[in-house]
């Protein structure tokens, strides 16, 4: 049986997540889906401001990583990215966690 946490990948981007860094964000999110993550976690903790190019980026980061049959989860958000996440309603979408250590005490997508 295959150790959940080996499938793990971390993205982290950093910061000004805008159009440009969108289409990065969303190519790094496709090369660990290709190598193999069955759990992504997308750290924000260096990123300084995100736009709608960036949520957009996300939220279709999101689709692909479901279609590949895996979980994606954030952590470290700003103020700001908060509080586009609760206007946009994108935290009861994916999972957000304080911290890289909160996602790792969780464990609730190592099923």
């Amino acid at each position: 049986m295959k150790n959940p946490k080996s499938a793990l990948k971390i993205v982290q981007p950093s910061g000004i997540l805008d159009k440009t860094k969108a289409v990065q964000l969303q190519q790094q999110i496709s090369e660990v889906l290709d190598k193999g993550a069955s759990i992504v976690l997308v750290d924000f903790q260096d990123v300084t401001f995100m736009d709608s190019s960036g949520l957009g980026a996300l939220l279709t980061a999101v689709k692909a990583v479901r279609a590949a049959n895996g979980q994606i989860a954030v952590c470290s958000i700003n103020h700001q990215i908060r509080i586009m996440f609760e206007i946009a309603c994108v935290d009861t979408v994916i999972p957000v966690f304080t911290s890289r250590e909160d996602f790792n005490r969780a464990e609730v997508l190592a099923q």
